[in-house]
């Protein structure tokens, strides 16, 4: 088997599936499928869990010859498509108070704008609900993330939220609360996109060659880094940015689509990609 001259390293929420909906078009699929069958390797790079991108993603287009993967909860779980083995570090699930104090936030009153994601394995989540606006749900979200960060302090945790810091009886912050545009994470430090980097290329590794040159394709800040772990690895990277702020300035090319953000860009790209590559 040669090199494939491309592999796909794809943030969901954003690129893929709708942040508004939470639903992935059939036309991007047909993309990714197309892609697929050219032999073009994709690893999904996300925090959703594996049952979601499994039940919208990988069984739709699993054919049992693609090389399509998905690292889940920010490097924590992982899977590939047609196999239903859902793999989990250990080492980064957090301790059951987070799962207690995000429920307990939830049921005693901010269940107006959220509700808990129970499919995550490593981390506690909580996730905007579509039938809100999403100004009020930024605006609970804060208030959220305040209350969360002041009962797991109480707790004992080590925790973090942006540069606010509070350290454990050992002086140390293992755990994190990461808000995004749709959900609030608590998640290990250890976490995060670059991780995801690291076990996409494992997983490539065990079924064929790596790919010459890679498309990272992400809607916020934190998923430029997967293309800072290519990047630094030595690899000839792209970053697709489809956010909505101005790209940031990186020693690989940045690209966006004009025009157009979150999945309307992602499919636009994949689209573009198929079109050139099958």
């Amino acid at each position: 088997m040669s090199a494939p001259p491309l592999g796909l390293l794809l943030d969901v929420d954003g690129p893929v599936s709708s942040p508004l909906t939470r639903t992935v078009s059939p036309q991007l699929l047909g993309d990714l499928r197309r892609l697929l069958s050219a032999g073009i390797p994709v690893v999904l790079n996300t925090g959703r869990s594996a049952e979601f991108v499994t039940e919208r993603i990988l069984d739709p287009l699993a054919d049992g010859r693609a090389r399509l993967h998905a690292v889940c909860e920010k490097g924590g779980v992982w899977t590939t498509a047609g196999t239903g083995e859902v793999h989990v570090d250990s080492a980064l699930v957090v301790p059951a108070s987070c799962h207690e104090a995000v429920a307990e936030l939830v049921a005693d009153g901010f269940g107006d704008a959220m509700f808990v994601d129970g499919t995550k394995r490593t981390m506690a989540t909580v996730e905007a609900r579509t039938d809100v606006p999403a100004a009020f749900y930024l605006d609970r979200q804060r208030a959220f993330d305040a209350a969360l960060l002041a009962r797991l302090t109480s707790a004992g945790l080590g925790i973090r939220l942006r540069d606010e810091r509070r350290p454990d009886a050992n002086g140390g912050t293992p755990w994190r609360i990461d808000p995004s545009v749709i959900a609030t994470d608590v998640e290990s430090v250890q976490a995060g996109k670059a991780l995801g980097a690291r076990r996409a290329l494992d997983l490539l590794r065990d079924d064929g060659p790596l790919p010459r040159s890679w498309h990272t394709v992400g809607d916020s800040r934190s998923d430029y880094a997967m293309a800072d772990e290519l990047h630094a690895l030595g690899a000839d990277v792209t970053h697709v940015d489809v956010g909505p702020l101005p790209p940031l300035d990186r020693p690989y090319p940045v690209r966006t689509v004009p025009g157009a953000t979150y999945e309307v860009a992602g499919e636009a790209h994949l689209r573009e990609l198929a079109a050139r590559l099958t």
